[in-house]
C-alpha cells in the first residue's frame, strides 16, 4: 500500500516504527514492517506505465471507461445506479445500489456477492464507499464477452430477488441466502431446500460446460473477524522426531 491520510484529530494517533521516527504523540505500534509502505507498488505502476506508452495509457483509460458505461447501460434496467454524471455516464466504475432488497426481500448485498461465486465469479467491491453496495470496476482488459457473461449474471440474480419479492421464493431458505453452494452439498443424500439442486448450481446454461465449485459455504464473516482462529499445526507436531 502507499501512503494512507487521515483527518487531523486522528494525526496523533499514527502507528510509530522501532527504527524511524514516525507517528504521532499517542501513535499505536507499527502495524507494518516499513514505515510508509511499500515501494515495490511503485515499481508495478512504472513498469506498466513504461510498457504502455502515453497512447496505451490513453486508450486503456478510454477502454475502461467504455467498458464500466457499457456495464452500466445493461444493469441500470434493474438495478438503482448511484452517483451518475450530468449526461447520465459513470467513469471507470460505477456504484449498484442494494439497499432496496433489505427492506422488499430481506437480501442484503453480502448475499448478492455470495450469490455471484455461484455464477462463476468473484464479487466486487461490497458496501465501499457505500454501506449496502456493489462498487463494479471492470477495467480495460475484460471482453465483451465476459461483460455480457458478468451483467447476464447480476440479470439473473436480480430476477431471483424479484421471486422473493413475489413470494414465490421463501424469505429464509434461497438461493441467495444459502449461496454458495458447494459441490459436497450438491451431490449429497440429503438436500433441505425448498429449490432444486439444478436452480441451485446452474442457474444460467453456460455453468453445465464451464463451472467454478466453491470450497466452502456460507460463512459467518462477522464472526470470522471478530474471533481470530488458527487452524495451523500445534507447535509440538515440529519437535517429533523424523523417523527416515
Amino acid at each position: 500500500m502507499g501512503p494512507i491520510c487521515v483527518a487531523k484529530h486522528l494525526a496523533s494517533y499514527l502507528p510509530r516504527h522501532v527504527m524511524v521516527k514516525t507517528g504521532g504523540k499517542k501513535g499505536i505500534h507499527a502495524i507494518s514492517a516499513t514505515p510508509w509502505g511499500s515501494a515495490s507498488i511503485l515499481l508495478i505502476s512504472y513498469g506498466y506505465l513504461k510498457m504502455l506508452g502515453g497512447q496505451g495509457v490513453t486508450e486503456s483509460t478510454r477502454y475502461a471507461i467504455l467498458n464500466a458505461n457499457y456495464l452500466k447501460s445493461r444493469l441500470e434496467k434493474h438495478y438503482a445506479v448511484l452517483y451518475r454524471g450530468e449526461k447520465g455516464r459513470c467513469a471507470h466504475e460505477f456504484i449498484l445500489d442494494m439497499r432496496e432488497f433489505k427492506q422488499s426481500a430481506s437480501v442484503e448485498v453480502e448475499d448478492i456477492a455470495k450469490r455471484l461465486m455461484d455464477y462463476g465469479f468473484h464479487a466486487p467491491t461490497v458496501s465501499f464507499p457505500v454501506a449496502g453496495t456493489l462498487m463494479i470496476e471492470p477495467t480495460e482488459s475484460e471482453s465483451k464477452a465476459e461483460l455480457d457473461r458478468f451483467a447476464e449474471a447480476l440479470i439473473s440474480i436480480r430476477k431471483e430477488i424479484q421471486e422473493i419479492i413475489d413470494g414465490k421464493a421463501d424469505r429464509r431458505d434461497n438461493v441467495l441466502k444459502n449461496a454458495p453452494h458447494t459441490i459436497a452439498e450438491v451431490v449429497g443424500e440429503k438436500w433441505d431446500h425448498s429449490y432444486t439442486r439444478s436452480k441451485a448450481v446452474y442457474p444460467l446454461p453456460y455453468l453445465r460446460d464451464a463451472k467454478f465449485w466453491p470450497s466452502v459455504g456460507r460463512i459467518d464473516n462477522a464472526y470470522g473477524d471478530r474471533n481470530v482462529m488458527c487452524f495451523c499445526p500445534p507447535i509440538e507436531s515440529y519437535s517429533q522426531e523424523i523417523v527416515s
